[in-house]
């Protein structure tokens, strides 16, 4: 099947909402990897004090959304949650136009390491996982328009 043919199949079954359905995918896709990124956990540090330099829920606080364009830089802001961090996902997304390039990224430093397993937390990263349901946050966001 065509790309094209792919497409008016999915706009069909999207009942024609196609901005609805894109902008849910968008934030499932970002909430999940926003709470999926590992906060420091004591229980596994070395001594009853976070490590020098440790800031907790700095690496959540920076995944950053961006339509049409990569976000730049650090936030030096902290989400041990990630309610703020998703909040403003979705404000982001609501904000934007569907078509278009939406952009989900983090630049912390060490991000990178974090996403190939080096947190005991999230072994197998966030981003990885969060592609591998991609199919299944599609399917969802197309049967729950209204």
């Amino acid at each position: 099947m065509s790309f094209v043919a792919d497409i008016s199949r999915f706009v069909k079954k999207a009942n024609g909402n196609v901005d609805q359905v894109v902008r849910g995918i968008v934030i499932e896709l970002g909430t999940r990897i926003i709470k999926r990124n590992p906060v420091g956990d004591a229980k596994y540090w070395k001594t009853a004090y976070p490590p020098k330099g440790y800031v907790g829920g700095r690496s959540r606080a920076n995944w950053q959304y961006g339509f049409n364009q990569r976000p730049q830089g650090i936030l030096k802001v902290e989400d041990t949650s990630g309610a703020a961090t998703i909040s403003s996902l979705i404000t982001g997304v609501m904000g934007s136009q569907s078509a278009g390039v939406h952009w989900i990224a983090n630049n912390v430093e060490y991000i990178r390491p974090l996403e190939e397993g080096w947190s005991r937390q999230a072994p197998a990263g966030m981003v990885h996982i969060t592609v591998l349901e991609f199919d299944a946050v599609v399917r969802k966001a197309v049967r729950g328009v209204k």
